[in-house]
């Protein structure tokens, strides 16, 4: 038989809405892991996958077998599925459905090669999609593993096909649902999941078995060590979600800089000196003013999925791509959730707490040990205690922003007392400015929010957020409300303590590191310069989330954020805005 020319294997007789083999797969291996594929649509391809990837593409015939085809796409009317069966070979005078897996095999009390619950299932479905293609019976699917070298045997009879029926019908009733199935009673199934990064089920599980813990009162208490730390739990650690930045961002900051693309990699040429820089080492492009960017390079990012954002010289948010996909269910759960005015005021009091709390424990720390620079904080810190006696009971948004505004105007005040008294005075912060920043000090502080700004607006774009869903700044302009809501809790520990450290380090030039104007102060190009070698250095820095206990980068931390705020709304509330400093 001519496979290539069989209409019935190509899928033209597919129903309307298909289940894809692969989603029945993940459906016996994990229903979480089901729903996030098939019904949000998130997909994650992590090293195994690729290897997996690889071995498919690598296998070469057995010698003691005739492949006939090898990838055949195949289909199901009666069934409604879709799928790709690695091989179908003619043996004793019948048709077999084979599939390939890298891993080991399951075994039986004596010893017996037997398949896994996932993989019957797969198997069981390319046969009987072989039988109604090929209008010949189909007894038998084979499954290889690759790590044990042996071949497992799955009989296509009235048993295998009624639980072939069970897990398509548990499919179609997860996909008619809105809310996730809970994570896996199985821990080992979630540590070689590649959604494990999405669906945090370590999280999840710390969250059903304790309270969330409420850090010390930064009302009343004082930092107890020198070290910049956050409040430590007793809780285990998890070690699925990753510590580590794998990729890092790519700054265009030159006007003159073309960024074009050669096969695989990113190709920025300036004034004739090119630089190639590979794709895969790249989560995301920024261009700084007015580099140019190609369509090819545009569409080698969208393909990896590495966001582009462009920000104006001054370091402003002008725009950005994302390449995930529309994940409706995601942002509908989003939506329903922050449309609800109770929802929304109980997490903007958490991240207002969580702000002021942070700032607070920075200035106690800076001045702890030193009676003259605690004595010219302390009205200051007395006020921005009372406005967090006050959170809890304030009734309404506005009111939470009036009690931000008079901490950050006191924090921003006291800024001055912990910069060294040999940093330069124009150098010297005297309080807040922006829209424009009208020294030195906001020039820095502006262009590395602005930096925060991206990093957070890519980060929830890639988990599937919708940024312009907050639940606490109001739309304006271009800034996102969801953005700005995150941005609060790292706008202190990513970059006000950097700034103040290179300040206090003599980092900086007041002459050669900004360019003054009337009314307005910018960063050179000099200066950009320095401060994202300051941005990028701290992203690489790790410290110890104070609800899991892990360690991470923070880069990572930004992440994990947002997506313990989708847990607010996934079934898995009171994980978000946890971060305190001492």
């Amino acid at each position: 038989m001519d496979f290539g020319e069989s209409s019935e294997l190509r899928g033209e007789s597919a129903s309307a809405n298909p289940l894809r083999v692969m989603s029945l797969h993940a459906l016996l291996y994990c229903e979480r892991l089901f729903y996030l594929e098939e019904v949000e649509e998130i997909r994650v391809a992590d090293a195994a996958v690729y290897a997996g990837r690889r071995l498919h593409d690598d296998l070469a015939p057995e010698e003691d077998e005739t492949p006939e085809r090898r990838r055949v796409e195949v289909s199901s009317s009666t069934w409604g599925l879709v799928g790709v069966v690695d091989a179908v070979r003619r043996r004793d005078g019948e048709w077999v459905a084979y599939e390939h897996k890298r891993g080991r095999c399951r075994r039986g009390e004596d010893g017996e090669v037997l398949t896994w619950p996932s993989d019957r299932i797969q198997a069981i479905a390319y046969a009987v999609m072989l039988e109604e293609g090929l209008n010949e019976p189909v007894r038998q699917a084979r499954v290889r593993y690759h790590a044990d070298n042996v071949t497992a045997f799955v009989e296509i009879d009235e048993t295998a096909r009624t639980e072939l029926a069970r897990a398509i019908a548990r499919a179609r009733a997860l996909r008619s649902v809105t809310t996730r199935p809970p994570v896996a009673t199985n821990e080992n199934l979630c540590r070689r999941c590649s959604l494990s990064v999405v669906c945090l089920p370590e999280e999840e599980r710390l969250g059903t078995i304790a309270s969330p813990v409420v850090p010390g009162d930064a009302a009343s208490a004082e930092p107890t060590t020198d070290t910049e730390e956050l409040v430590e739990t007793n809780r285990s650690v998890p070690t699925l979600f990753p510590s580590n930045r794998e990729r890092q961002t790519l700054h265009v900051a030159s006007p003159r800089a073309y960024v074009s693309r050669n096969g695989e990699a990113l190709i920025i040429t300036i004034e004739e000196v090119k630089q190639k820089v590979p794709i895969e080492e790249i989560d995301a492009l920024v261009i700084h003013g007015y580099g140019q960017v190609t369509t090819q390079a545009i569409h080698l990012c969208a393909s990896h999925g590495v966001a582009i954002e462009w920000l104006t010289t001054g370091g402003r948010f002008a725009a950005g791509t994302t390449a995930t996909h529309g994940r409706v269910h995601q942002r509908i759960r989003q939506y329903e959730a922050l449309t609800q005015p109770d929802q929304c005021l109980r997490l903007a009091r958490r991240l207002v707490h969580a702000k002021i709390e942070s700032q607070l424990r920075y200035l106690l720390r800076c001045t702890r040990g030193e009676p003259v620079r605690r004595q010219q904080c302390q009205t200051a810190l007395e006020t921005m205690r009372q406005a967090l006696r006050q959170i809890d009971t304030a009734g309404s948004a506005d009111s939470l922003r009036g009690l931000e505004g008079i901490a950050a105007k006191n924090y921003f005040q006291s800024l001055q007392f912990v910069v060294n008294p040999t940093v330069a005075g124009e150098l010297r912060p005297t309080g807040r400015s922006k829209h424009p920043p009208a020294d030195r000090f906001n020039a820095i502080l502006s262009f590395g929010y602005a930096l925060l700004h991206g990093l957070v607006h890519r980060s929830l774009q890639s988990i599937g957020l919708e940024p312009a869903f907050g639940f606490y700044h109001r739309p304006r302009s271009a800034a996102h409300p969801l953005v700005l809501d995150v941005m609060e809790l790292f706008r202190t520990p990513i970059w006000d303590i950097p700034v103040i450290g290179s300040l206090n380090r003599g980092q900086w030039d007041s002459r050669l590191d900004f360019s003054i104007s009337p009314g307005r102060v910018w960063l050179s190009d000099a200066g950009r310069r320095k401060a994202l070698e300051l941005f990028e250095s701290r992203l690489i820095e790790s410290y110890r989330h104070p609800y899991t206990g892990q360690s991470l980068v923070y880069a990572r931390m930004v992440e994990l954020e947002g997506r313990l705020l989708e847990k607010e709304w996934s079934g898995c509330p009171g994980l978000f805005a946890q971060l305190r400093m001492r």
